[in-house]
């Protein structure tokens, strides 16, 4: 009992001892309560797989709920992304709702709060707010209108409801303390006037609640029983509390929030205005482009649901943030593609490679298998005749001993097909080899079971038919920028540290298979990497992307 006790994260021991204190375990219910302002990205993958992932442990629902509060900057498109992220990571989702859903009850519970003598509208800028605000250090002044009868307060807001004043002459303000050291509790502006369409109310709506107002009240109309954000809302916790306390009734469900550590990956970013920066000054092709830390750009890079999950369940729940190493990610994706990708031939830099005692228009199909670690993954058909392509760096005229692969007067097999031996080169005028001739051992077939098929060479090369080759358009992708934290100095532009090498397109041959596999299926190019389909593939041109290397020397502690 004390082990699984320790196993626990702090949010469940949270939990556990919430329904050991008469929380029914029917009262449990999270939510996942993204901003439609944007594409999620890597960091929003650990409050995506916390929130569900309790829903699944407790057998409990979770709600997905756009926090739909600013039309200045959120979206449909934004709105169906996010959907679309949420269950590709495996997830379902009970409600799906919209903090606009609320807008008449977040209205009424404020004008009861002026009523109360806890709100009131202030005529000041923004800009003389934040000044009488001061610094945690030295006590607020009070606004001039912060003691104006309710009654004018009243009249004021509902005429800002009816859109009879201009953007930024006025505001609601909560009336809480302004001496607080907590500079959140300094009366916080709860509506501001914004005569800007809404991408589900349209114009009905001339004022708009503030996040801090909306978010938690939100959570206790849902009766979520456990808010659950990261650490940079842990001051904004008192202010939470104090707006619940307003509209609080005995007999529901006290909402809880509490924090846990943001996740902060190294060479990635994950500022939603500095993404944006990235796409509108077209350093990325959007914010699927597979460069971009979104998750919409990890799946079209080819990362699997499985892979990221696994790695959120290994970084764990924190109250401490610390940097990610991406190597645990990239981990992560190997493992899991290493059990699923379909093993194809592909030859991404070609020379071409001629067995001069094969039979000129003799051709063979030979079998191999889809993948060596799923047993039920079967064998396919690859072509084999006389000209093939081989990787450019897979030959040398001349090569120590350490050089396992094909040298002049050396042997290889080629993968599922023969053992051959390097004769003869041809170069064109400057000196580069255009075509490797070579002869071939008959009898050493795989899987024959002959003698000779059994001999060892010590170099495997993987290969192309020529006469059968696909030419294929190969995404090589790098990391986005060159350093771990790109936005970790406050003193320099971020996109000072952009990879001007991080997409190189080549040209390769593939096996003619490769032209039956479906966008975003997981494939490995024996001997070179992990890659998948891009969407931007037509049938008269194939694009694939490298999803990551083959191998790392990164292990996970």
């Amino acid at each position: 009992m004390e082990e699984e006790k320790k196993s626990l994260n702090f949010i469940e021991q949270i939990i556990e001892e919430d329904l050991k204190n008469g929380l029914g375990k029917d009262q449990l219910r999270f939510r996942f309560p993204p901003e439609p302002n944007g594409y999620l990205h890597v960091g929003h993958t650990k409050a995506i797989c916390i929130n569900f992932g309790l829903g699944e442990k407790y057998g409990a629902p979770v709600n997905l709920r756009f926090d739909d509060t600013n039309p200045e900057k959120e979206e449909q498109e934004f709105v169906d992304s996010i959907k679309k992220d949420v269950a590709w990571l495996g997830f379902n989702w009970d409600q799906e709702l919209y903090a606009s859903d609320y807008f008449h009850q977040l209205y009424d519970w404020a004008v009861q709060m002026i009523k109360d003598g806890k709100a009131y509208v202030d005529e000041q800028s923004s800009e003389e707010i934040t000044e009488q605000r001061k610094n945690p250090f030295e006590d607020g002044v009070e606004s001039p209108f912060r003691n104006r009868p309710i009654e004018e307060s009243l009249e004021l807001f509902e005429k800002m409801k009816n859109g009879e004043f201009e953007e930024g002459s006025m505001s609601l303000r909560a009336k809480i303390d302004m001496t607080s050291p907590n500079m959140n509790m300094r009366d916080p502006v709860m509506y501001r006037i914004l005569k800007r369409p809404h991408h589900r109310t349209g114009t009905e709506w001339k004022i708009y609640p503030m996040y801090d107002w909306a978010h938690g009240e939100s959570d206790y109309i849902e009766q979520i029983s456990h808010s659950l954000c990261s650490l940079e809302f842990e001051n904004h916790r008192p202010l939470y509390d104090w707006y619940l306390d307003q509209v609080y009734e005995d007999g529901t469900i006290r909402n809880k929030q509490r924090e846990f550590a943001r996740m902060n990956v190294s060479y990635m970013i994950t500022s939603k205005r500095k993404l944006q920066r990235l796409v509108a000054e077209k350093l990325v092709t959007g914010w699927d482009d597979p460069r971009m830390p979104t998750i919409s750009g990890m799946r079209r890079k080819g990362y699997t649901p499985t892979a990221i999950r696994n790695f959120i369940e290994r970084v764990g729940v924190a109250k401490r943030e610390n940097l990610i190493d991406i190597q645990l990610l990239e981990f992560f994706v190997r493992e899991d593609l290493n059990k699923i990708a379909k093993r194809m031939m592909v030859v991404v830099d070609p020379v071409k490679l001629v067995i001069e005692n094969y039979p000129e228009d003799a051709e063979e199909w030979l079998e191999t298998e889809n993948n060596p670690e799923d047993e039920n993954a079967g064998t396919r058909k690859i072509p084999f005749s006389r000209e093939l392509y081989i990787e450019r760096e897979d030959f040398k005229e001349e090569a120590n001993n350490k050089f396992f692969r094909l040298k002049l007067g050396g042997e290889v097999r080629l993968k599922s097909a023969y053992i051959i031996k390097a004769e003869r080169v041809e170069k064109d005028e400057n000196g580069e080899i255009t075509t490797i001739y070579a002869t071939y051992d008959d009898k050493s077939k795989s899987g024959s079971g002959t003698e000779e098929s059994l001999r060892k060479v010590k170099g495997t090369l993987h290969w192309v038919s020529a006469k059968h080759a696909l030419p294929v358009d190969v995404r090589i992708y790098d990391r986005l920028f060159t350093v771990e934290q790109p936005d970790a100095e406050k003193e320099t532009d971020f996109l000072e540290f952009v990879n001007p090498d991080s997409l190189k397109t080549v040209q390769g041959f593939a096996e003619p298979d490769l032209k039956n596999v479906e966008i975003g299926e997981p494939l490995q190019f024996q001997r070179i990497g992990y890659f998948t389909k891009d969407q931007d593939s037509t049938d008269e041109k194939l694009v694939f992307n490298r999803t990551v290397t083959l191998k790392d020397g990164y292990k996970p502690e």
